[in-house]
This record gives C-alpha cells, structure tokens and sequence, in this order.
C-alpha cells in the first residue's frame, strides 16, 4: 500500500479509502466483516462511513470491527440526512447535529471521528451556525477535524472564509462525487482543495458500476445498482454515459488491466486527490479496485483516458485559446 498526507493535516492515510455504504446492507456481517480484514491485510487504515448508511447499522458494524485496532485507523463519518420520521431527524442545524454526533460516536464505539462530514448542503440553516457547532465539536474533542462533502466550490469557499473570519475550525477533507463519467469536480472543486490544502477522498470512482466492464451501448446487465436503484439508474441515465463506457472498457482491455482497477486509478492520479473511495459487496468484487494501486498510471496515460469522455466546460465559458 502506498501512503500520503491528508491536505495539511500531518495525518498520513492510505491511497485508498474504503467506503462502507455496503455494511449491513448489500454485505451482511460475516461479508462486513470479511471486506474490512482484506483491507487491512492490504494496509488500508482510512475508512469512510456515514449515519444514513443502513440507518446506522454501518456504524455500528464498522464500530466492531475496529473495536481493537481504532488507534491505527483514520475514521469519517457524516451528518444531514433523515435519521427518523420526525420532523427535526434531519438537517445541519446545531441540534442535529449534536444529537447525531453523539449517536456515531455510540455506534463505532470510539470517543472522537477523526473527520465529520457535513453530507449535503441545508439551505434552512446559515452556515456560521453550522461552523460554530462543528467548531464547538472540536473543542470537545469528539471530532478532530470537519470536513464537506456534496457542497458547490462557492459554498465551500464561503464556508473557509467565514471560518478564517470567526477564527472557527475551517474543513480540511473533501468528499466529492468524480470519475470519468462525471468530471464537474475538475472545474471548480478540486482547484480549490487545492488551493486551500484540503485532502480530496472522491466517491464513485466506478461511476455506479459504469466502468466496471458490464455497461457498454445497449448492453446491460440483469442486475446492478444502476439496474436495481433508482437513484443511481437516474444519475446515470443518459446515453452518453454508456458510449463513455464502452470507449473505456475496450481501451482497458487493449492495455490489459482490469476496467475497475483502471478507473480507480485514473481518479486517483489527479493531483488533488488523496485517495478514492472504494467499495464493494463481497471480496471477490473487491480485488479489482484493491489491485488500482499497482496501475502504472502516468500523465500521459491518464490523459489518454481522459480524451474518452466529455472534458467540462470551463468555470467562466472562456474555452479560446490564445
């Protein structure tokens, strides 16, 4: 396994981050448990989890897994999203997040998250009063460090400026959605990590299972996420992803390395990114991104790759050269 710091932090984690959105849910305990023992053989020591997953019940697997080992290990979790029915179970506000922290904490059975997300963005709350209470977090000594994921760059940047002007404590870690199929980030967000020194962990480095080698024009699998959830059948609807990935999965077949491996390296050979976050449902399925981190990528290469999807547009529409 290769290693890096985080943005400016001095934390040294893992090339890959792995995600546990499957916990308790595609992956029941014993597979749970199987996937975070191969990671750990590998030397991954940064993982990634959030309240919503399974409601909870990824935490709380996740929690006993790294009952023994909590000090050798980099722990996110997150917060916004519906924890219950009731009308307050969501949300950036101080008494949200308060309460959920506290909730996280109980189910990976450790006194502090080494980075807390703030998982969407809440337009009901200003965000000084969600940086205060993540600050007031910190104070206590129940989170280290806050950190953003799914925000605009310009609410990001927002936030670090009322940060530094209410010298409260600013976010270093960013978890935006980044793989070949979906490159918004390249315009604004990863310049700005950056700029600002944050460390990146990007989700989705398969675009929903896109690039795994399954997905081409008109061909499809009987089952998959993009094919079973809803969600993700409509974030990845249009038909220009799918000539997007079948344009990738013969160009990883004529170099002879697994699609999977291949965009997981091409997401983490950009310069911002600390590490991609992956996944999986059982370890056979995890093998091929584990083996991402042996990919000889070079610019050249990653440019390569790059030239088979649509580059964004730039942030200002000014795309003439000269």
């Amino acid at each position: 396994m290769q290693y890096t710091y985080l943005g400016n932090t001095g934390i040294q984690v893992s090339r890959l981050c792995f995600g546990t959105m499957s916990f308790g849910g595609d992956a029941d305990e014993e597979a749970s448990g199987a996937l975070f023992h191969r990671c750990r053989e590998v030397g991954i020591n940064f993982f990634d989890t959030a309240n919503v997953y399974q409601q909870g019940r990824a935490e709380e697997i996740l929690g006993r897994l790294t009952a023994d080992c909590r000090d050798e290990l980099v722990l996110t979790s997150k917060v916004h999203g519906p924890m219950g029915a009731g009308l307050n179970d969501r949300g950036l506000n101080r008494r949200h997040i308060m309460r959920e922290v506290e909730n996280s904490l109980r189910r990976l059975q450790t006194d502090r998250l080494d980075f807390y997300f703030v998982h969407q963005w809440d337009p009901t709350v200003p965000i000084d009063e969600t940086l205060a209470t993540l600050d007031h977090l910190v104070r206590q000594g129940k989170i280290l460090y806050p950190a953003v994921s799914n925000w605009s760059a310009w609410q990001t940047a927002k936030a670090l400026g009322i940060a530094e002007q209410e010298r409260l404590a600013r976010f270093r870690l960013m978890q935006p959605m980044y793989s070949l199929v979906k490159r918004q980030a390249e315009v604004e967000l990863l310049p700005l990590a950056q700029a600002e020194n944050l460390g990146v962990i990007p989700y989705s480095p398969l675009g929903g299972g896109l690039l795994t080698g399954k997905y081409g024009v008109g061909r499809r699998p009987a089952q998959g996420r993009l094919v079973e959830n809803a969600m993700y059948n409509s974030r990845y609807r249009f038909e220009t992803y799918y000539e997007v990935a079948e344009r990738f999965t013969s160009h990883a077949n004529e170099r002879g390395v697994h699609p999977v491996s291949l965009a997981v390296a091409w997401v983490m050979s950009h310069p911002a990114v600390t590490a991609p976050i992956i996944g999986a449902r059982n370890v056979e399925q995890l093998e091929a991104s584990l083996q991402a981190i042996e990919v000889p990528m070079t610019p050249e290469w990653r440019e390569e790759i790059s030239a088979l999807s649509p580059e964004p547009p730039p942030a200002t529409d000014r795309s003439e050269v000269g």
